[in-house]
C-alpha cells in the first residue's frame, strides 16, 4: 500500500459505499488519505504490513494487512479486508488469503495466523470459516468501532500444522472457480 492508490482505494470501497457498514474498517472517500497513513504508520512501527488487493486485470479491488505482528511467538493476524461489493462472494478472498497464508507459513514460518471480525459481522464470520480457520472464541469488549462504539470480536485461528490441510482446501476452491 502507498500514498498513490488512494483514488483506487476511494473507488473499490464506493462499489457498494461500504463504508457505511458501521462494523467494518472501510474508509469513506473523505477518510482514505488517513486510512493509509495509519496503515504506513504501522507498517514503520513493526506491527502492520499493509496491502492493496487487485484483480485478474489489475484493477485495486480492496485491501488487506497483517496487523499485531507479534515475532517473538511466531504470529501475525489477517484483518482490515476489504473488497469491492462486486468482488465478494468470489473467488478473490479464496486467492488473497491463500497468498497471505503461503507467505505467512511458508515464508516467514509463522505457527500461527489468526482473523478476527466484528460479532455483527456475519458475511466475514462465514467467509473466514469457509477458508478453513477454526474458530477460537469471542473476545468480549475487544476494541473500539470507527464509530466509537466497543464490539465483540470474533477470533480464527490457522496453526501451522493444519495449513497443509487449508492450503489443499484453497487450491482446490481456486480449482473449482476456474
Amino acid at each position: 500500500m502507498r500514498p498513490d492508490h488512494e483514488a483506487g482505494l476511494i473507488e473499490a470501497a464506493s462499489d457498494g459505499r461500504l463504508w457505511e457498514l458501521w462494523f467494518t474498517s472501510v474508509p469513506a472517500p473523505e477518510e482514505a488519505a488517513g486510512y493509509i497513513r495509519s496503515a504506513l504508520e504501522g507498517e514503520r512501527a513493526g506491527h502492520m504490513l499493509p496491502w492493496v488487493v487487485r484483480d485478474e486485470s489489475g484493477a485495486l479491488v480492496g485491501s488487506t494487512r497483517y496487523h499485531d505482528i507479534v515475532p517473538a511467538i511466531d504470529r501475525v493476524e489477517i484483518g482490515y479486508t476489504w473488497y469491492a461489493q462486486r468482488c465478494q462472494r468470489t473467488h478473490v478472498n479464496t486467492a488473497c488469503k491463500l497468498l497471505l497464508f503461503t507467505h505467512a507459513f511458508e515464508t516467514l514460518g509463522c505457527g500461527v495466523v489468526g482473523l478476527r471480525t466484528d460479532n455483527f459481522n456475519v458475511a466475514s464470520q462465514r467467509a473466514i470459516e469457509a477458508l478453513g480457520a477454526k474458530k477460537d472464541g469471542v473476545i468480549r469488549r475487544h476494541q473500539a468501532r470507527r464509530d466509537g462504539t466497543v464490539r465483540d470480536s470474533v477470533m480464527y485461528s490457522v496453526l501451522a500444522e493444519e495449513w497443509p490441510d487449508v492450503k489443499r482446501h484453497l487450491l482446490l476452491r481456486l480449482t473449482r472457480h476456474s
